[in-house]
């Protein structure tokens, strides 16, 4: 199987899960997912029984690699349902 590494221009970051109270999302532009900064911390309203909808709309960004890191969860359990990422790659 080949990997291609894309590096894009993100402009849009969408998340769906449930009993999340605290997350981070860190990027890395570098080739391998090393050397990660952090770009956006967020505490989020958690309602039983709901999925949770975050939207992350921000100025362009680069990266190679995100990483979303669960801070804090109202539950020993957490579910992530669905994640985008939207963007343009550094080949458009």
């Amino acid at each position: 199987m080949k990997v291609e590494l894309v590096f894009l221009q993100l402009t849009r970051f969408f998340k769906i899960f449930s009993l999340v109270k605290r997350l981070r999302i860190e990027k890395s532009v570098s080739k391998d997912p090393v050397d990660f900064e952090k770009h956006i911390e967020r505490e989020l309203q958690c309602k039983d029984g709901e999925l949770q909808t975050e939207d992350f709309s921000f100025p362009e960004i680069q990266a190679t690699y995100l990483r979303i890191i669960i801070l804090s969860a109202s539950d020993a359990f957490v579910s992530v349902h669905r994640v985008i990422a939207e963007g343009l790659s550094d080949e458009s």
